[in-house]
C-alpha cells in the first residue's frame, strides 16, 4: 500500500512547519553551553561521516573519493530523521540524474545543449512524479555532472561511480548519524538534572 503525497498547503504540513520554526527558536534561546554541545555533536557527525566516507571512497574510486565525502556532508543533519530524509533525496536524485544524464548523452552527446535541456527537464519531472521535489535539485546537479563535466573513459562509468560514491557517503552519514544520535541522547539525559 503506497502513501498518498501530502499537499504543501495541507493543515498538518503547516502545523509541522510552525512546530519546526518553534523548535528552531527554542534552540537559539538555549544557553550558549547547550548550543555549543549541540554544535559539537553536529560537527562530530559531519567530520566522522565525511572522513569515513572519504577513506572508504579511496578504495572505490581514488581519483574522485571526494564525492563520497561531499555526500556525507550534504546529508548530515542535526536530527537523524532529517538525515534519513536527506539521504533518500540524495540517492534518489542521483540515480534519476545519472539515468537522465546517460539518456542525454545517448540523445546528443557530452555538452550538447538541447540534450542537456531535455535530460534536465526529464529528471525534474521524474523526481516530482515520485513526490520528491528535493531529489530534483540533486538530480539536476548529477545530470549536469554526467553531461557537462569533462571526463576520461566511458560516460556510463561517470554515472555509475557518482551513484556509488553518493550511496557510500549517504550510508556513512546514516550510520554515524544514528550512532551519534544515541550518544547525544545519553549525554543530554546525563547532563540534565
Amino acid at each position: 500500500m503506497s502513501e498518498r503525497p501530502v499537499p504543501p498547503n495541507d493543515p498538518a504540513v503547516r502545523r509541522l512547519r510552525r512546530a519546526q520554526a518553534m523548535l528552531d527558536r527554542m534552540l537559539r534561546a538555549l544557553p550558549v553551553g547547550k548550543r555549543a554541545r549541540v554544535g559539537a555533536f553536529m560537527a562530530a557527525k559531519t567530520m566522522v561521516s565525511a572522513c569515513v566516507a572519504y577513506g572508504l571512497g579511496q578504495f572505490v574510486h581514488p581519483r574522485e573519493a571526494f564525492w563520497a565525502a561531499i555526500s556525507a556532508i550534504a546529508v548530515t543533519q542535526p536530527h537523524f530523521g532529517d538525515t534519513r530524509g536527506a539521504g533518500r533525496d540524495r540517492v534518489l536524485g542521483t540515480a534519476f540524474g545519472a539515468m537522465a544524464g546517460l539518456l542525454g548523452l545517448w540523445i546528443g552527446g557530452s555538452g550538447e545543449f538541447v540534450a542537456f535541456a531535455v535530460a534536465l527537464f526529464m529528471v525534474t519531472v521524474a523526481s516530482w512524479t515520485v513526490s520528491d521535489g528535493a531529489a530534483a535539485r540533486v538530480g539536476g546537479i548529477t545530470t549536469a555532472i554526467v553531461m557537462l563535466v569533462p571526463a576520461t573513459g566511458p560516460r556510463w562509468e561517470v554515472a555509475a561511480y557518482r551513484l556509488a560514491e553518493v550511496v557510500l557517503g549517504t550510508f556513512c552519514a546514516l550510520v554515524v548519524g544514528w550512532l551519534v544520535a544515541r550518544l547525544e541522547d545519553r549525554v543530554e539525559r546525563d547532563a540534565d538534572p
